[in-house]
């Protein structure tokens, strides 16, 4: 896909709901030992790319260092569901204290009571973070309504036929 084609795609407007609503990320990566992994994690955006943070130490650093070709998945469960799916490009940064697209991307699933507490128990925690920066190399928003899986359309066709 195309940088344009891919930038349509999250443009769309459910495509848009899901990037800044408070559901997380499920982000796929092939673990050390070659097996697929499937994680929920928070996420933010910067122009066109997802970006994640967690502990240094963590399992998905040392995998997505040695294989950075990686999936994410942000849905809702509501019917009919909303489906954004991305393939990517995974990078791995060491950055000092807790990234501020981190502190955003948690406060989307609190409320603003709990909030403060969580951010200085965060602060207090992490002297340094890793950021995973995914650039999509490919994209697509299946809705259910404008959308759906090929595998669907070629049997509705079929059906039809």
């Amino acid at each position: 896909m195309t940088k344009d084609e891919i930038a349509a795609v999250l443009a769309k407007p459910h495509s848009q709901a899901l990037i800044t609503g408070p559901e997380p990320a499920r982000f796929a990566y092939d673990g050390l030992d070659g097996d697929p992994r499937v994680i929920p994690i928070g996420f933010w955006i910067e122009g066109d790319r997802i970006l994640m943070a967690t502990v240094p130490k963590a399992a998905k650093v040392a995998a997505v260092r040695k294989n950075p070709k990686v999936a994410l998945t942000i849905d809702k469960g509501a019917f009919p569901p909303k489906v954004l799916l991305i393939r990517g490009t995974a990078e791995v940064e060491l950055v000092p204290g807790v990234p501020e697209g981190y502190l955003k991307a948690g406060h989307k699933v609190m409320t603003d009571e709990q909030y403060p507490d969580w951010e200085a128990g965060v602060k207090g925690l992490y002297d340094e973070m890793v950021v995973i920066t995914v650039t999509p190399t490919w994209a697509k928003l299946l809705d259910f309504e404008t959308t759906i899986p090929k595998a669907v359309e070629d049997l509705i066709n079929e059906k039809s036929s």
